[in-house]
């Protein structure tokens, strides 16, 4: 697997904000890889395929994770 240091990661803009505490963070630049990571812990790295990123926020966005309900 690919090295930690590979990976350049990204906060959302609203993520962007000093006043915001830890948040996802989305690595794209190694070539087949999205790597996704908390800004809290980021020594733990998630891996997947950009087909399952695809999935998964499509899933997201359907509200098939919605923790409202």
């Amino acid at each position: 697997m690919n090295g930690i240091s590979e990976y350049e990661f990204f906060s959302a803009a609203a993520c962007r904000d000093k006043k915001v505490g830890n948040c996802p963070q989305v690595a794209v630049n190694v070539p087949g890889v999205v790597a996704l990571r908390d800004s809290e812990r980021p020594d733990t790295i998630v891996t997947m395929t950009p087909d399952q990123w695809t999935t998964l926020a499509d899933a997201i966005k359907a509200g098939e994770f919605d923790l409202s309900a």
